[in-house]
């Protein structure tokens, strides 16, 4: 089940679809609430809103669901994308799709490895990583202290071994409003040249 794509016949367009990766604790839930203010009063960009089969914590914005709910909603064709990671299940609303259909920029935190088949399905995706130094990332995960995502030796070494090339990378080490500020150009599409 781990990153399958969609049936799609042709790629979904014309709205462009921001895709934000990295590893466990460096920092994407903050910077994504952040950019999601700035971007409040903006009809034309949509944060999309994970469904996740483990409890949320107050720094996501996620839907959870029980895996046999997740398990139903995915029987159901309810997800544009979902995927498996660190024993749990993640999905990408359907309703994704009706806002790129509209021409609107839809802004997702996805696991790395569903970044292939969304660059196939969907016709303008934009990937941006959000990293931190390793001794960072120990740290910021070590003061988390969820023990549901799997030791946090695994976790770093997952980080490690990811290998997709982003578009554009924030190292996440300043002020947290410095970067949401930088995410949300690249959301706008400032920092791309649109």
């Amino acid at each position: 089940m781990s990153g399958d794509a969609p049936i799609i016949s042709a790629s979904i367009g014309p709205g462009r679809l921001v895709l934000v990766v990295g590893p466990s604790g460096a920092g994407k839930d903050t910077l994504l609430g952040l950019a999601r203010a700035a971007c409040a009063d903006e009809a034309g960009i949509v944060f999309a809103r994970r469904v996740v089969t483990r409890q949320a914590s107050a720094f996501e914005d996620n839907e959870q669901l029980s895996a046999d709910a997740f398990q139903a909603a995915l029987q159901r064709g309810e997800f544009a994308m979902h995927w498996e990671a660190h024993g749990h299940f993640y999905g990408l609303p359907r309703a994704i799709d009706d806002d790129i259909r509209a021409g609107r920029t839809v802004v997702a935190n996805v696991s790395r490895m569903v970044i292939e088949p969304m660059r196939r399905g969907y016709a303008k995706v934009v990937v941006v990583a959000i990293t931190a130094p390793s001794d960072v990332l120990a740290r910021r995960l070590a003061m988390r202290g969820r023990t549901s995502d799997g030791a946090l030796e695994h976790r770093l070494q997952r980080a490690i071994a990811a290998n997709e090339e982003p578009d554009m990378t924030i190292v996440n080490v300043g002020s947290a409003e410095f970067h949401a500020r930088q995410l949300a150009e690249i959301i706008r599409g400032s920092r791309l040249g649109e």
